[in-house]
């Protein structure tokens, strides 16, 4: 019955998520529907102690990344620098291969660090530019940045600085160039079949006779800049600054601050704290988002200088929308973590009995579950890393194949209708899952299969 409940709740929500109503009312709701069938006296003191701490959490830590992500895409598009870069790259690659090129902008912003939610905002305006001047219709625009964003270079391409690649580390002992032949050859498989399944549809719309469409909403605005057309490398050149800043910054905060840092206002004053150590990253992203913010007012201002206060608001209201359902997802899935029935879950995953397609099989459902690949890795490694090491050492298998395996498995099923970064796609898009997430999933589909293939070559070949 427990697994039953758990399993009620997730498809609840995702259905709620598909049907368009609002994440941020619906997570709440199912996570309390599944506590009080478990344990009705327990609703106030799980919904205050479990969902709103983790909630809250959330946006304590990430909603300054979604605000500044969120400036940083609508300058992007007021300053004219999406309508150069996108005139560029239809000069470069052609307009039949507008897909190609969004794909890998955005891949580009990924491996070098920049979070997913920061790219979709990023990107965006450079992705509707380029579709509308195609005549692509937009419903592909969230499973093209999904594609670039949410895929290989998310968990599959060695070296690559997301989270999901950076968790098994802690658990292997490995790094995050782990297993790159592995790595290299899942990130190829999903690129080559996402990049075949989406030109597929670009196809098959055109026969059709569909365009880009009319009576979409959060349209970025066509820009005419006064005076002369802003070059492409000025226009990429707020992208390499946050790409490289940020790189930059995450050896710079950690050899500065250390792993812990005291602040005292006045004399005698209250000691301010802050543990360094898990907020590196979120510090460098912060500080490169606003020197990419600062490049483009350098370069820009007189451009956007009449638009700039409504154009923020603009993009104050995206970010508090985005963030906000993200972190009622997330606020749903530990509490959905923490139900008997999850327990059911894990300890059947536990049964498989080759280590590899058991370590993969139970961190993509998890992912799935939880609707998030880093929560849905941290939860399956904490619970079962040591069962998974012990399977591998007995059948002589490296730990960096456990380590891409898990990566790359953490990106699989985690894109389901209540995922967060869908939900926030579709948000900043302005399209609902009705229209565009069954591409969403076809691409999903695309990177869980990749971990599978991988597996595969391992034992077919050996390679690592």
């Amino acid at each position: 019955m427990s697994f039953l409940i758990a399993l009620a709740a997730l498809v609840f929500l995702m259905v709620a998520a598909y049907r368009g109503y609002s994440v941020i009312l619906f997570a709440p709701l199912a996570a309390i529907l599944a506590v009080a069938l478990t344990d009705p006296a327990a609703v106030p003191t799980v919904f205050s102690g479990l969902f709103m701490e983790k909630m809250v959490g959330f946006v304590k830590l990430y909603f300054p990344v979604f605000l500044l992500g969120a400036i940083f895409g609508k300058l992007i598009e007021m300053s004219g620098f999406a309508r150069a870069i996108v005139t560029a790259a239809i000069g470069l690659f052609g307009r039949e291969r507008a897909i190609l090129s969004i794909v890998l902008v955005a891949a580009l912003l990924t491996y070098g660090g920049v979070s997913l939610f920061v790219v979709v905002f990023a990107v965006y305006p450079f992705a509707a530019e380029m579709f509308r001047a195609s005549d692509i219709p937009k419903r592909l625009i969230p499973a093209t940045i999904a594609l670039g964003a949410f895929t290989f270079t998310m968990d599959a391409m060695p070296g690559t600085l997301q989270i999901q690649n950076i968790i098994p580390t802690t658990f292997f002992k490995t790094d995050t160039w782990a297993a790159p032949t592995l790595g290299v050859i899942g990130a190829l498989f999903v690129l080559t079949i996402g990049l075949l399944y989406l030109e597929s549809r670009r196809r098959a719309a055109l026969a059709a006779g569909e365009g880009y469409g009319e009576g979409h909403i959060n349209e970025p605005d066509v820009v005419v800049a006064d005076g002369a057309p802003v070059h492409a490398a000025i226009a990429v050149l707020p992208l390499a600054v946050v790409g490289i800043a940020n790189k930059l910054l995450t050896a710079a905060i950690a050899q500065f601050y250390g792993a812990k840092t005291d602040v005292v206002l006045t004399p005698g004053g209250k000691v301010i704290s802050a543990d360094v150590a898990p907020i590196t990253a979120i510090w460098a992203v912060e500080g490169a988002l606003l020197l990419g913010i600062l490049t483009v007012l350098i370069f820009a201002w007189r451009t956007i200088s009449q638009q700039f206060a409504e154009g923020t608001k603009t993009a104050v209201s995206g970010a508090l929308l985005a963030s906000m359902n993200t972190a009622s997802e997330y606020g749903f899935g530990a509490v959905i973590a923490a139900l008997p029935g999850f327990l059911v879950i894990s300890d059947a995953l536990r049964t498989i009995p080759n280590p590899l397609l058991n370590e993969a099989v139970t961190v993509t459902a998890l992912a799935g579950i939880t609707g998030s690949a880093s929560g849905g890795l941290s939860i399956a490694l904490a619970a079962m890393a040591d069962q998974f090491t012990a399977a591998a050492n007995a059948a002589g298998i490296p730990l960096e194949v456990l380590h891409r395996v898990a990566s790359m498995a953490s990106g699989g099923m985690d894109t389901l209708p209540h995922n967060g970064a869908v939900i926030t796609v579709l948000a900043v898009t302005g399209l609902t899952h009705r229209q565009a997430y069954k591409d969403i999933f076809a691409i999903t589909l695309i990177k869980t299969l990749a971990v599978f293939v991988i597996i595969g070559v391992y034992y077919a070949t050996g390679w690592v």
